[in-house]
Parts: structure tokens; C-alpha cells; sequence
């Protein structure tokens, strides 16, 4: 059978950063009326070689070759790649916030009219036409700022429809938007294929893609490991094996052993403003406890106020009224200052916008939390912070050139590792995880989970939410399940699962 025709082709290529070696020599093709998936753990290289085909880091920064249709490609910068028909859908939303709809999906390509002025009725019909192809309801002519982070991400594929790509990159389109948004995508996507576009498609989520692709090319450290078909049937486990470079005994830990104690935190009647919609409550009045040593899971779909809850009781934002009890005691948290020195810890939900400084190095991020501690009189002690920043990049395993190096040059799973680290520093009883491991690859998820249970073990409570559901059942004691600002019922572990849950949630 002959090999279907390459629309892509990389080969040979490498890229060096100052004592970093991205891309060792990595090959591979994109093929007609395919939907590649590119695999691999966070560090692999997917994202280095999609900004190599993209244009931002231009000809001459690496070495190897690009081929389009067998013509070789020399892009010097984005407008390249774009004008050569690759359209790229980055992790990190870029957005002109405070542009509307209209204009950020037409961004550089406005239409105009005969006078040279802008025509804005042929603007938004363009705009409203790429909307439709994602069957996205969203109001053309409100600011980017004003939409959801999921709204905001279809957005940007509306932008990248428009220019009429060949090639489609995406890279984690899916980790902000909900499930049914994510099946509204992946229709598209097929529907895209079957027009005659080439998608190449990064993610985590090893459902998502075996479901979608037609083929998958696995990285690991910068090397091009494998491939498999569809046609052939994937095995997420010998997959999983290739990413990670060593067999995975279990994804979760066994919760065995463990000691769960008496009540550590009482939440009684919380009510908390709608972030949006002034005068209304995202939460009318919830009330629950959290033991000792236990791993409590906030349920509810998407809108329930599950982050607009843990973020109140952490005082990042503020509530209507409800009280808090630590270890049966009463206190008040009007802020994260009052919430640390109580002993509640949080790890947000997006931690690039809220959960470290990313000008700051491992070591300065990770002391945060303790800079008295590490302080003599008015001044830090280099040696302390060194030493007790030293202690947890080990512990931890945070894989880095070392503690000076920046922490936006880690990744995901890395800086959650250095925002947990700066709370396991502090004299933690309550910590409030919030999506922990959107974003992280599934060896380093593996890591992260292990590391939880490891903190309910010596008592430490833990809230946690996760729109993943079947990590949720795996890892919580007993679920909270949110909806419509209430509390519509509370589970044990052996009551719980993914159906259960749903239909809780959405009072069905």
C-alpha cells in the first residue's frame, strides 16, 4: 500500500537553549487529511518544535529542515508560517483583552472598504461565520476581557479558522474549555479533516486523543521515541511507558493505611458573590467539614463555584457572610496573609496568572511563604534560603538546572511542584487544590498524586477540585457535590461514581 502524501515533513532537527539541548535530531511527518497527535512529557520538546513550525523561533536558530508539500521552508517569523498556511493555537491564550471579538478574531486582517475604512459589517459576518464552524455562541461585540478563559480559547480558534489554514497546530486546546465544549472541538476538527485540512494536536489527555488522532509520534528528553497508529489500536500503557521512560506501576497510589482523624475545618453557611454578575451569589450557602489526614473532593460542573468557594475560604476574594472553624476554633480570614497564618494553603487554578512570580527564580519562589524565617533582622540570609529551598527541590524531584534557574522556563508539572513547595514550608494544616494537575503530563501527574497522599498521611487536610472526574474518584475520601450554590449532597468513597456525581450535580 503506498504511503499517503506528507503535507509536513521535519527532519533532523535540533535546538539548543544555553545548556539545554530542546530537540535531539528529531523526525517526523504530517500526512494528508490527518490528525497527528505529538506525545510526550512536559519538557519533551512538543512545544519547542511547534514554535520552530510556527515561525517564532525563525531559520538559522536550529538546525535541520522544514518541508511544505516537499518545498523547503525558511521562516523568519510567524507572518511565514501563517502566509505558508499554518495557522498555531498556543497553550497560553494570547488575546488582545480589551479588543472585542470582532476584532480579535480579524486581528491584523480587518476588512476594508473602498475608502479605506474599516468594514465593520463584513468583519463581524467573517467573525460570526468561524464562530459558527465551532458552533460557539458568543456575543461578537464584547471585549475579550469579559469572556470565560473556555470562551476565550474558541475565540482564538475562530482567529486561526479565519486565515484558512492547510495546517492546524494545537497545543492543550482543550485544558480550559468543559466536556462539552471539547466534543463541539473535536467535531469541528473532524469536520476540518474532512475539508482537506492536516491538524497536529498536543495534550495530556490520553482519552482525547485516542479518541480523535489517527496517528501518534512520542518524545521524551528531546528524542523522537515512537509511533502508532490507530488502525492498529493504541495501548495506553506501553504508551504511557514510552513518554515517561519507565514502566508506571500505578497512575494512583493506594489510599491504604492511612489514618483519617477527627474534624480539622468547618465551613458553616458560606455565601460568596457571583464574579460576574452583580448582585447574585455563585454560592447561597454551603456548609461542610474536612478531617484530619482527608482528601475531600469538590464536585459540580463547570459554573458551580467550586474555585469561587475555595478562593473565598482562602480570603483571595471575598464572601457574602459564612464562618470558619479550624480544630473547632473560630477564626476570621479576610486575606491569603490571614489564611497562611492559620495554616491554609492554596494552589490556584491557573498558576501562571496567580501561582508564582515568573521573573523569579525556583529558590525565590519557593521562599515566598517563609522570608521571616530565612531573615536575619531586616535582611535574607542567602545561606537559609538556600538550604531550605535546597531540602524541597530535592524532596521533590523538581527537574531543573538548578534553584536559580527561572520558574517560567519549568514545566507545568515542575512549577506545581515549586508552588507546593512554598506551602509545605509553611505549618500546613488545610491545603486547597485547585485543578492540581490541568496542564502536567501523566508521569509527572503520577508524582504530583503520590505527593498528596504522602500529605494526608502525616494529617494535613486537603479540599480538592479537578474537572477531571475519574481523578477525583480516585484520590478523595468523600465528595462535596455542589450545584445550583448549595451543597446537593455529600458521598463517601463507596458511594461515588463518574454517573453519580453527574446526575447530582446537575440535580437530574
Amino acid at each position: 500500500m503506498n504511503e499517503p502524501k506528507a503535507v509536513l515533513s521535519v527532519e533532523n532537527v535540533i535546538k539548543r537553549f544555553l545548556g539545554t539541548v530542546a530537540l535531539k535530531d528529531v523526525s517526523l511527518k504530517l500526512y494528508e487529511d490527518e490528525i497527528l497527535a505529538v506525545m510526550g512529557e512536559n519538557g519533551a520538546g512538543k512545544s519547542t518544535l511547534m514554535k520552530i513550525l510556527s515561525g517564532l523561533y525563525p531559520m538559522g536558530s536550529y538546525e535541520g529542515k522544514i518541508f511544505l508539500n516537499d518545498k523547503e521552508c525558511d521562516f523568519r517569523a510567524p507572518a511565514d508560517s501563517e502566509q505558508a498556511g499554518i495557522a498555531m493555537i498556543y497553550q497560553e491564550l494570547n488575546l488582545e483583552l480589551d479588543l472585542s471579538v470582532t476584532e480579535n478574531i480579524l486581528l491584523g486582517r480587518l476588512p476594508k472598504t473602498k475608502l479605506g475604512l474599516v468594514d465593520w459589517a463584513e468583519a463581524k459576518k467573517q467573525a460570526l461565520s468561524a464562530l459558527q464552524k465551532l458552533h460557539a455562541e458568543i456575543d461578537i461585540d464584547v471585549t475579550a476581557r469579559s469572556l470565560s478563559p473556555s470562551m476565550q480559547q474558541l475565540v482564538c480558534i475562530a482567529r486561526a479558522l479565519v486565515r484558512d489554514p492547510k495546517i492546524l497546530i494545537l497545543d492543550e486546546p482543550t485544558s480550559v474549555l468543559t466536556e462539552g465544549e471539547t466534543r463541539k472541538l473535536m467535531s469541528v476538527l473532524r469536520e476540518l479533516k474532512k475539508d482537506g485540512l492536516s491538524c497536529i494536536y498536543i495534550s495530556h489527555k490520553l482519552d482525547e486523543v485516542f479518541e480523535l488522532c489517527d496517528r501518534m509520534v512520542i518524545l521524551r528528553d528531546g528524542l523522537y521515541i515512537s509511533q502508532y497508529k490507530k488502525a492498529d489500536g493504541y495501548d495506553s500503557t506501553r504508551i504511557i511507558e514510552d513518554m515517561i521512560g519507565r514502566h508506571l506501576e500505578v497512575m494512583y497510589p493506594k489510599l491504604e493505611g492511612r489514618q483519617i482523624g477527627g474534624e480539622l475545618l468547618r465551613l458553616e453557611n458560606f455565601k460568596v458573590p457571583h464574579p460576574s454578575a452583580y448582585g447574585k451569589n455563585i454560592i447561597e450557602d454551603v456548609s461542610f467539614s474536612l478531617r484530619k489526614g482527608e482528601i475531600l473532593g469538590l464536585a459540580g460542573l463547570v459554573g458551580a463555584g467550586r474555585s469561587e468557594l475555595i478562593n473565598a475560604l482562602f480570603g483571595a476574594s471575598s464572601k457574602t457572610s459564612g464562618r470558619v472553624f479550624i480544630e473547632g476554633k473560630e477564626i476570621s480570614i479576610r486575606s491569603p496573609w490571614d489564611a497562611k497564618r492559620y495554616g491554609v494553603g492554596l494552589l490556584t487554578e491557573d498558576r501562571k496568572k496567580n501561582g508564582f512570580v515568573g521573573t523569579m527564580s525556583i529558590k525565590h519562589n519557593m521562599t515566598l511563604t517563609v522570608l521571616k524565617e530565612i531573615s536575619n533582622m531586616l535582611l535574607i540570609s542567602p545561606k537559609k534560603e538556600f538550604d531550605k529551598a535546597l531540602e524541597y527541590y530535592d524532596t521533590l524531584r523538581v527537574k531543573a538546572p538548578g534553584l536559580d534557574t527561572l520558574i517560567s522556563n519549568l514545566s507545568g508539572g515542575n512549577q506545581q511542584k515549586v508552588i507546593l513547595a512554598k506551602w509545605l514550608m509553611t505549618d500546613l494544616k488545610v491545603i486547597l487544590l485547585d485543578e492540581p494537575t490541568r496542564g502536567i503530563d501523566v508521569g509527572t501527574k503520577a508524582e504530583i498524586y503520590k505527593i498528596i497522599q504522602d500529605l494526608a498521611a502525616k494529617g494535613i487536610g486537603i479540599i480538592m477540585v479537578s474537572s477531571e472526574m475519574p481523578e477525583l474518584i480516585a484520590m478523595c475520601d468523600r465528595f462535596v457535590v455542589l450545584g445550583k450554590g448549595k451543597v446537593q449532597k455529600i458521598l463517601e468513597k463507596e458511594e461515588a461514581d463518574e454517573v453519580t456525581l453527574l446526575k447530582i450535580a446537575s440535580n437530574t
